[in-house]
C-alpha cells in the first residue's frame, strides 16, 4: 500500500494539491471580503456578516439569501426619483367641483367650467383666489377676487350648471 501511495504522490501531484489548497484559501478570504464590502454598501451590519461569512460556504450562502435587495446608493437614487415624480405631480390637481384632473395654471375646469383661479386684470396670469396682489405685476386684486367669484356663481346659476 505504501508503494502504491508513493507512486501516486509524486512531486507534480503534491504541487497541484498545494496549488488547489492555496486557491481555495484565497477564494475563502475573498468571499469574506466580498460579503463584508457588499454588506457595507447595502447599509447593514457588515462586521456581523463578515463573522457569519467565516463559516465556509454556508455563511456566504446565508448572506446571499438574507441580504437587503438594494445598495444604499440605489435606494437613495430611488427616493430621489420618487420625490421628483411627486414634485412633477404637484403641478396637477383635481377640480373641487367634479374631480376632473386639472393643471396648476388652469383658470377654468375644462369639464364642468368651474372657475379655479382668478385672472390678473393687468398681466392676465392665473392667480390663486386667496391672493390680494398679483405676484407677477404687483397689481392689487383683492376686490376683484370676490367680484369674480360672485359673477361666476351667478353665471352658473343662470346657465343651469351647479
Amino acid at each position: 500500500m505504501k508503494d502504491l501511495l508513493a507512486q501516486l504522490w509524486t512531486p507534480e501531484v503534491q504541487t497541484a494539491f498545494v496549488f488547489a489548497v492555496a486557491c481555495l484559501v484565497i477564494l475563502y478570504v475573498l468571499s469574506i471580503v466580498w460579503v463584508a464590502r457588499d454588506a457595507y454598501l447595502r447599509g447593514t451590519y457588515w462586521y456581523a456578516w463578515a463573522v457569519v461569512a467565516l463559516v465556509p460556504l454556508l455563511g456566504v450562502i446565508a448572506y446571499c439569501l438574507l441580504r437587503p435587495p438594494l445598495l444604499l446608493i440605489d435606494r437613495d437614487e430611488q427616493e430621489l426619483e420618487v420625490a421628483l415624480k411627486q414634485r412633477q405631480l404637484m403641478k396637477y390637481g383635481e377640480c373641487a367641483q367634479c374631480g376632473y384632473p386639472v393643471e396648476a395654471d388652469y383658470v377654468l375646469c375644462p369639464n364642468c367650467h368651474t372657475q379655479l383661479k382668478n385672472l390678473c386684470p393687468s398681466c392676465h396670469h392665473a392667480l390663486d383666489p386667496r391672493w390680494s396682489v398679483c405676484p407677477y405685476c404687483t397689481t392689487p386684486v383683492a376686490g376683484q377676487a370676490v367680484q369674480q367669484r360672485g359673477a361666476s356663481q351667478q353665471a352658473r346659476r343662470a346657465g343651469g350648471v351647479r
